[in-house]
């Protein structure tokens, strides 16, 4: 078995179906920053992955945050960020 180099990435093969406007965003993606198809995908899906773990810290920490205010005023702050980490930035006008 051959051996991989060090900080070589292992890479699987994987045939997806994905849907048509995502597909074109996709090729957008690749044509705007000279990709190819299956680069942009994969650019694509680790800026979705980030998102998605950083989102889940911010929650995390919101959260913590929450439960450790004792001040009224920071607790109903702590609350309205925990809130908006969850619903969304426009869940509290």
């Amino acid at each position: 078995m051959p051996s991989i180099a060090k900080g070589t990435p292992k890479t699987v093969r994987q045939s997806v179906t994905i849907p048509k406007a995502l597909a074109a965003e996709a090729r957008r993606v690749a044509e705007a920053k000279h990709l190819t198809f299956s680069a942009a995908l994969v650019f694509l899906a680790e800026r979705g992955v980030r998102a998605e773990r950083e989102a889940q810290e911010t929650l995390q920490r919101n959260y913590r945050r929450y439960l450790k205010e004792q001040d009224p005023g920071r607790k109903l702050q702590a609350g309205d960020d925990l809130i908006r980490s969850i619903f969304g930035a426009d869940a509290i006008a």
